[in-house]
Order: C-alpha cells, then sequence, then structure tokens
C-alpha cells in the first residue's frame, strides 16, 4: 500500500501540549498517531469497530515545538482476518524558518469488535 498524498491528520501544538523541557509531550503526539492510524485503518478495513490493541516501534527523531504545524502520514502495512497494522510517519514544520523535518513513527495494530467487544473478520 503506499502512503497517503495529503497528511491523513495535520495540526498545530499548544503550549498546554508542552513537557518540563518546553517541548511537546510525547503522550499528545502518541494521541494523534492513534487518531491518524484509526482513519487509515477505518478507511481500509470499513469497520465501523476498531480497537487499538497495540503500538509498536514508536520512534521519536526529533522534537515538535509549541507553533509547529504537525502532519500524520499514514500508509496500511497488513491486513489480517480481524486486525490492520498502519504505520504512521509524522512530519513537522517548524514555526520559525519553514523546514519540514521527520519528529516521530509508529506502527499501530487495530482489530475490527462487534458490541460485544468480540473480534470480526476485516473485509
Amino acid at each position: 500500500m503506499s502512503w497517503t498524498e495529503d497528511p491523513t491528520l495535520r495540526v498545530t501544538l499548544l503550549p498546554r501540549d508542552t513537557n518540563k523541557h518546553g517541548s511537546i509531550f510525547g503522550g499528545i503526539i502518541l494521541s494523534h498517531i492513534d487518531l491518524a492510524a484509526a482513519i487509515e485503518a477505518r478507511k481500509t478495513t470499513g469497520a465501523r469497530n476498531i480497537v487499538t490493541v497495540a503500538m509498536d516501534k514508536v520512534v521519536f527523531h526529533k522534537p515538535v515545538f509549541v507553533g509547529d504545524v504537525v502532519s500524520f502520514y499514514t500508509k496500511t502495512r497488513k491486513v489480517g482476518r480481524t486486525s490492520v497494522t498502519t504505520e504512521v510517519v509524522v512530519e513537522a514544520t517548524r514555526a520559525d524558518n519553514q523546514k519540514t523535518v521527520r519528529v516521530t513513527e509508529a506502527e499501530v495494530v487495530f482489530v475490527a469488535v462487534d458490541e460485544d467487544w468480540g473480534p470480526v473478520p476485516v473485509k
């Protein structure tokens, strides 16, 4: 599967999202990774109800700062019987110089579930 040309999700992060070092708290980035990956997984599987079961290979390459525009690019890596694995690459366009850098990447695994939270096949 190929990368999305446009980001699946794009956000600007705010001062409330910073840690004690003045950069964006990693948990905020993880939350957005989960959202972007879920959008891709839902698009790929058509499943209405999917749940995150794992985040794997999360690598933080560079910090994100207040005012950066952060873009989350997604790609479906694998579709199983009840699961889908999505890769997410995160880039930040720096507020001060408009340079874009890769800041984070991760793989996220979802499982399609029914109303009783049991796994169900994906398309």
